[in-house]
This record gives structure tokens, C-alpha cells and sequence, in this order.
């Protein structure tokens, strides 16, 4: 994160944004197959509205040790380039996105080597990168040293956060922000390594931080990209995996998301469910969620955050993006 003397001279959202023109962002997007296209489009519709009048053209990248099925692989086909082609590929910033965890350490996953090399390289260029959920776990892992913590349950829900640093690059009001993680990092972890805490939610601990450098590097735990039935979706897939037998335990409902009348019905269900488990539950499910519509109530946090983070290096010149040099092999 650029530092107070930088901080003054730091291009205004939508003064640098107009004045930029157009940007070139690459999305590096490990999501699972089923959520790819999801991503593209979320992340492609929010960095629209956060410009404003600004073009943005936005690069899809992958990692090759990302394992992908067949229709996916055809999906992306001339679409997507390699990972391996960040360095030259003419970008001012960059998002990464996280993947469903498969393996209690992070080291153990079978793209950590690739991802790995990605971390390095946005460090070593001093690319602009926004860390989404378990990339932002990651990131810190590598940079630092800094381990995340399983949670107790898994964080699903909807929640604010309140601004405690830096409101010039998400403003002054509260963030509202959809969470869906099973590890966290706490916040006494991130400023004993120098990282400062931008946003803090007493229910979902730390939403956004930023790491000191000459890059703008911000690291997200939440998903202000979501759609409005994203959780919705993902509590139903986790839904099904207990009913089957695949996770120990039944999940709980997102937090702050549904309303009144659609959290009764999926506590009753779900109390049926706990006793006893069984995949033939699945249609009340469906339809106590059939006419549930939650709000997007975090559009207008997410629009802001990333204007604000777009903002942060918008108005640099062009030629500054040939110095990001080559990824390393």
C-alpha cells in the first residue's frame, strides 16, 4: 500500500479514472469449474460500474495446476491464456481469486507451486492485485509467513464492517459484505507483520487490509463480487453434501441473508435433516428457497471499493506497465 507521503499525491477515484481512459485488468480466476463463467461475468460487471466512464478490458488468465474437467477446458479454450503470460501481457492491475480448499494446509494444494510464483511476480513487478477470500490467505502466507486459522463453523453470511484506516480508498461509511470462508486471518497476525486493517467487522473479523509497498495490494476475506444468490446457491451445494454423507455437519444459514420467513422454514427442514439425514429432503429445501430473492444489499459497498482501489494507480502513464517484466519460469 502506498504510504502517507504517496497517499497525498494518490490520483482521486474518478479524477484518475477519466483521465486513464482505459485499463487493462487481468482476472486470474482459480474458481471451480462450475463457478468460472460466474466469476468472469461478477467480476466483469463490478469493475464496469466501478470505472464509471472508464473502459475496462478485462484478461482472463489461469493456472495450469488448477485441475479442470473437459467442458471447461473446452470453455476456455482461446479465451484464457496461462498464468505464465501475466508479465507481458500489458496489465495495470490484477485480481486473483480464491478455490475451494481440498487440503488443510495451503502449501499442500496441488497449484500452490504456480500460485506461488504468481505472489512472487505481483511483488517483484509491483502490480496492483486485488487478493479475493483464499488467494488473500495465500498472498499473506507467502509474503509473510502468515498462517490462517480454521474457524470453529463455517462464515457464511452477510455482514458490516465499520472503516478503521485509509477512507480515501473506501470511504468513510460502514462496508456490507458477503462471507463465505471455513479459515480466517485475525487481525493481531496481520499488523505484527506491518499490514494495516482497513475495514474490521465485529462478527466476521477483518474484511479488508492492504500491505505496505510500492503496489497497491489489496486483500479481501469477503466477496464483494457476489451476485444476489450466490450464498443462496452455495448454502444449497453444501446442503447436499451432508445430506449425502459427505460433510460431517449440517450448515448453517448465511447470516443476515434471508428473510424472516425463509430462515423458519430452512430451520424447520433442517432440523428434520439433522435427525436424520437423507438425500430425499433435498425438495423441501428447494422449495422453502424457491421464492426467497435476497437483496443485494453490498452493491454499493463493492462499487466503492474497488473505485477506490482502481483509483490508487488509474491515472499512472502507460509506459509504467512495461517496467512489470516477464513472469519467471
Amino acid at each position: 500500500m502506498i504510504g502517507l507521503a504517496e497517499r497525498k499525491r494518490a490520483v482521486p477515484a474518478e479524477a484518475g479514472l477519466v483521465a486513464r481512459g482505459r485499463l487493462t485488468i487481468g482476472l486470474l480466476n482459480n474458481m471451480p469449474d462450475a463457478a468460472m463463467a460466474l466469476a468472469e461475468r461478477q467480476f466483469g460487471d463490478l469493475l464496469t460500474a466501478a470505472a464509471g466512464g472508464a473502459e475496462v478490458e478485462l484478461r482472463l488468465f489461469a493456472l495450469p495446476e488448477v485441475a479442470r474437467g473437459e467442458r471447461a477446458r473446452t470453455a476456455m479454450k482461446g479465451r484464457y491464456q496461462s498464468a505464465e503470460a501475466l508479465g507481458t501481457a500489458g496489465l495495470d492491475g490484477l485480481i486473483v481469486t480464491g478455490v475451494e480448499p481440498r487440503t488443510p494446509e495451503l502449501t499442500d494444494e496441488p497449484y500452490w507451486p504456480g500460485l506461488a510464483k504468481v505472489i512472487d511476480w505481483t511483488r517483484e513487478a509491483a502490480m496492483p492485485t486485488v487478493w479475493s477470500c483464499l488467494a488473500a490467505h495465500a498472498a499473506v502466507l507467502r509474503l509473510d509467513g502468515i498462517k490462517r486459522r480454521p474457524l470453529p463453523v463455517k462464515l457464511s453470511g452477510v455482514f458490516q464492517s465499520e472503516v478503521v484506516d485509509d477512507a480515501t480508498m473506501i470511504g468513510p461509511a460502514p462496508m456490507i459484505t458477503p462471507h463465505s470462508r471455513q479459515n480466517g486471518l485475525w487481525a493481531d497476525d496481520l499488523l505484527a507483520r506491518g499490514y494495516r486493517i482497513l475495514a474490521h467487522s465485529l462478527d466476521a473479523g477483518v474484511e479488508a487490509f492492504v500491505r505496505p509497498g510500492p503496489c497497491v495490494s489489496l486483500f479481501l476475506q469477503g466477496h464483494p463480487e457476489y451476485d444476489g444468490d450466490t450464498l443462496m446457491l452455495e448454502y444449497q451445494r453444501d446442503v447436499t453434501r451432508f445430506l449425502r454423507g459427505e460433510r460431517p455437519s449440517h450448515p448453517q444459514a448465511p447470516a443476515g441473508y434471508f428473510d424472516p420467513r425463509t430462515e423458519a422454514a430452512l430451520a424447520a427442514i433442517a432440523a428434520d435433516a439433522r435427525r436424520r439425514p437423507t438425500p430425499t429432503l433435498a425438495p423441501r429445501y428447494a422449495a422453502a428457497l424457491l421464492d426467497a430473492a435476497p437483496a443485494v444489499t453490498w452493491r454499493d459497498s463493492a462499487v466503492r471499493l474497488y473505485r477506490g482501489w482502481l483509483g490508487q494507480f488509474a491515472g499512472r502513464s502507460p509506459a509504467a506497465r512495461h517496467g512489470f517484466g516477464r513472469f519467471a519460469s
